[in-house]
């Protein structure tokens, strides 16, 4: 353990009982700190509460009570999604008390070297691939974070010889303080929580926040064909490991095309390690990928290139490219119906997700899109909407803007779903009208391009009613 006794006797004050919460409020009791718990949520919304409490942890809920936030307190930890607008986090920074995230926390009690990954899209299946190698490599991963076991109950467990592979949003990152990563990735930037952060300023500075602290010892993984990505590079101190899908580097990771023996017309992509030796190493065939889309070419770059900067040997990542077959939500397959195939994109929250899940597909693509209007136009998803997509099935607060889009397109059917009907019988609809449509040799693509909580608790729970809806067909 990093910091054993930092936080013993400190006054520290928990907001949200989620997941992450009730970790965090429990390792902190364990090390000794004076915690509180708080929610807005009423006390028979908030099963959690009796178990912390007979630890002996004080919970508070209900709302916020203005003695909550006081001068004795010296911590405050954040449920990430929590806004810096709600009055306990405004009461913290006007005392001067640090506002942090339960990263923050967890960096400090973990023994092991900690591999952050970051990115508006692709953070999931790159975090999840990173771990599948570095087992493959024999380095005792442990998977954290947004997925896997909550991180402040990793750190505890880690120790010297773990990797910390951990998944960051924005959110998380935006309440860090000393968070020092051994390796930081950040895979891509599109224009995404904008409600959260009130522009993309605010959005990237949170993100860059995964470099802020690491040194020339340290490794910072970026993509290079990424206009923000590369923009950064003046500003880290850490060596650079850059990969790219489409320029060949004097350093890191990239695609070459190759002649396949014995023809002159036809061309391989193989991706390639090439060290600060200039010392090259054939990592795998791009074809070999046990995942579909242009956009999980630049993950496995990505999760190489991560995996590498951690020591793995290139030799065992092919292997562990060719047998992954993804991550529930993103880009899943899910059936076959009268010769059409179904895919649940449901994890794509914003338009650049969306578009680079249309542009894996080269048959005609029924796209079922629409969710919670956070203030895009859309505009990003015209030129991809002109291509292979027959018709939109649109649905949610945004299903009017997605439409405007489509018609400006010339996506020949648009069919708008709302019903009336709980948030499920929506879907539920929507899924009917798609097959409707749909023909052989078509694909039936879930990929709203907007968040899910206009009408679901979360991506996952839209993803698996549109599973189901799509088995009881």
């Amino acid at each position: 353990m990093k910091h054993p006794d930092l936080y013993r006797d400190q006054e520290v004050v928990v907001l949200g009982l989620a997941k992450s919460g009730v970790q965090v409020a429990k390792v902190l009791h364990e090390r000794g700190a004076v915690v509180t718990v708080n929610d807005r949520k009423e006390r028979d919304q908030s099963p959690e509460a009796s178990e912390l409490e007979s630890l002996g942890i004080s919970v508070i809920c209900g709302g916020h009570p203005e003695s909550l936030i006081h001068e004795g307190v010296q911590l405050l930890v954040k449920n990430p999604g929590i806004p810096y607008t709600a009055p306990p986090v405004q009461q913290a920074l006007e005392l001067g008390i640090e506002v942090v995230t339960e990263v923050e926390v967890a960096y400090h009690l973990c023994a092991a070297p900690m591999i952050g990954i970051t990115g508006s899209n692709g953070k999931t299946t790159t975090t999840t691939w990173v771990g599948q190698m570095l087992e493959a490599a024999g380095m005792r991963p442990i998977v954290a974070g947004n997925i896997g076991t909550p991180l402040s109950q990793a750190a505890q467990e880690a120790d010297a010889d773990n990797w910390m592979v951990v998944e960051l949003s924005s959110f998380q990152l935006k309440g860090t303080v000393d968070f020092r990563p051994k390796i930081a990735a950040l895979l891509n930037v599109a224009e995404t929580h904008l409600d959260y952060h009130g522009g993309m300023e605010d959005y990237v500075a949170s993100k860059s926040k995964l470099f802020a602290n690491q040194g020339p010892e340290d490794t910072a993984v970026l993509n290079w064909d990424d206009p923000v990505c590369r923009g950064l590079v003046p500003y880290l101190k850490a060596g650079i490991l850059p990969f790219s899908m489409t320029e060949e580097l004097v350093q890191g990771i990239f695609v070459r095309p190759s002649f396949v023996p014995g023809s002159e017309d036809e061309q391989e992509r193989i991706i390639i390690y090439r060290d600060y030796t200039e010392t090259e190493t054939e990592i795998a065939a791009v074809d070999s990928i046990g995942l579909p889309g242009r956009f999980n070419v630049g993950n496995a770059l990505a999760a190489c290139g991560i995996a590498i900067a951690a020591g793995a040997d290139p030799a065992v990542l092919g292997g562990v490219l060719a047998s992954f077959r993804g991550v529930e939500h993103r880009l899943e397959y899910v059936a076959d119906k009268e010769g059409a195939a179904y895919y649940n994109n449901s994890k794509a929250t914003n338009s650049k997700a969306t578009a680079m899940a249309l542009g894996s597909f080269r048959q005609p693509v029924i796209l079922i899109a629409g969710g919670l209007d956070r203030g895009s136009d859309y505009m990003e998803l015209l030129p991809v909407l002109s291509g292979n997509v027959k018709a939109l099935v649109a649905l949610g607060q945004t299903r009017d803007k997605l439409a405007a889009v489509a018609g400006m397109a010339g996506v020949k059917t648009v069919i708008s779903v709302d019903n009336g009907d709980s948030a499920a019988a929506v879907l539920q609809e929507a899924v009917r009208e798609a097959a409707a449509l749909a023909e052989a040799g078509d694909v039936v693509l879930l990929s709203p391009a907007c968040a899910s909580w206009d009408m679901f608790s979360s991506y996952e729970e839209r993803g698996r009613i549109f599973k189901e809806a799509v088995h009881n067909l």
